[in-house]
């Protein structure tokens, strides 16, 4: 079977929490999108909101030991574990001690840097 790829709906965007306020205001007051706070248990982000962006949803995380924001992108596969053996052999490591995750997904990057999280593609 071929690993196949494709984009998830969710879009994260760490952002220092000196910066957090004014860009959740950004997106409710001057784009006038819907955004919501919603409960969050993580340690290494502290608040979250939930930005309706067309089909995707964009979460707007605070990370309190941040510099800069950084945008993290969802891929979504048939088969994680054969998805993350094809990255392997093609020399991409899975990096998911940069943020907790459920076992069942993996934390990569692009050459660049850009994060992306793998998880198991949902079957309508």
């Amino acid at each position: 079977m071929e690993t196949k790829f494709e984009a998830g709906i969710n879009i994260a965007i760490k952002i220092p929490k000196s910066k957090y306020d004014k860009t959740v205001a950004f997106y409710k007051d001057i784009l006038k999108l819907e955004v919501q706070e919603k409960p969050i248990s993580n340690p290494t982000v502290s608040r979250t909101h939930e930005v309706k962006f067309g089909h995707n949803i964009i979460w707007l995380d605070c990370v309190d030991n941040y510099t800069h924001s950084e945008t993290w992108l969802q891929l979504t596969v048939p088969d994680v574990t054969e998805a993350t053996n094809y990255l392997i052999s093609n020399g991409v490591e899975t990096c998911d001690e940069i943020e907790e995750l459920p076992k069942d997904m993996h934390w990569i990057q692009d050459p660049a840097g850009t994060v992306f999280n793998l998880q198991k593609r949902e079957l309508k």
